[in-house]
């Protein structure tokens, strides 16, 4: 498979996110929460262990310099330009508004998504498939996070799950731009970095850190530590980082 559909599955977990949160579906909800400890270990895994020195080795110093830009632009569209946003479901009343700006900055952000995917599978398979995973994980908390918050705004069940599905389709429309834009092929990567390091530890951690008990943060380290055990069965399957 090529990124592009690897971006269509991960495209996919915006919808099963975004159905389940206008079903009220508690079960799936619950495990919604787990994935969002699970994916958010994982994530800030890959994104220092793997995709930070390979985006130096591509771009040298400047690199750094665009991995704050990603991060930046991610807090400029979720958190100081958007009204109200958190990741998970949303249990209170908000404003049509709020709905609407929270869609235009996890845009942004899903865009990137699509963006790491691409710039991953033009680096090995193995970059590829381990940017893959981490986006898939976080995906299902953003179908649930844009679907919730647009029904709690006053926004109709059926519209809401198109909110997650126009996340998706930020995603595949990233892997295009990706593929026929010089810019981001060169710094996609490192763009990427920052995107997902804001996801991962100032969107994710947040979510669930407050809370008691040992089960949610043993499911952030269970992610840290399951990317090492991934790349080991990718190399056993043939799959190489080069």
């Amino acid at each position: 498979m090529n990124a592009l559909t690897y971006a269509v599955i991960a495209a996919l977990g915006n919808v099963l996110g975004g159905i389940a949160a206008a079903r009220g579906a508690k079960l799936g909800l619950r495990l919604i929460s787990m994935c969002v400890a699970f994916g958010a270990g994982f994530m800030l895994a890959v994104a220092l262990a793997e995709v930070l020195p390979e985006a130096f080795e591509q771009g040298g110093k400047s690199a750094a310099l665009y991995v704050l830009v990603g991060y930046l632009l991610v807090h400029l569209t979720q958190h100081t330009a958007t009204e109200h946003f958190h990741f998970g479901e949303e249990t209170h009343e908000v404003t049509h508004f709020a709905g609407v700006s929270a869609l235009v900055g996890l845009l942004l952000h899903t865009f990137f998504d699509g963006v790491a995917i691409a710039s991953g599978f033009a680096v090995s398979d193995q970059l590829g498939l381990l940017l893959f995973l981490a986006i898939v994980l976080h995906k299902l908390p953003e179908g649930v996070t844009i679907s919730s918050l647009q029904i709690a705004g006053g926004t109709k069940p059926f519209r809401a799950v198109g909110s997650a599905g126009l996340l998706g389709v930020a995603t595949v429309f990233g892997v295009l731009l990706t593929d026929s834009l010089g810019f981001l092929a060169v710094h996609g990567l490192a763009l990427s970095a920052g995107v997902t390091i804001y996801v991962a530890a100032s969107n994710l951690v947040p979510e669930f850190q407050g809370k008691s008990g040992w089960v949610l943060p043993l499911a952030f380290f269970a992610g840290a530590a399951a990317l090492f055990a991934t790349k080991l069965l990718l190399e056993a399957m043939g799959v190489n980082a080069v």
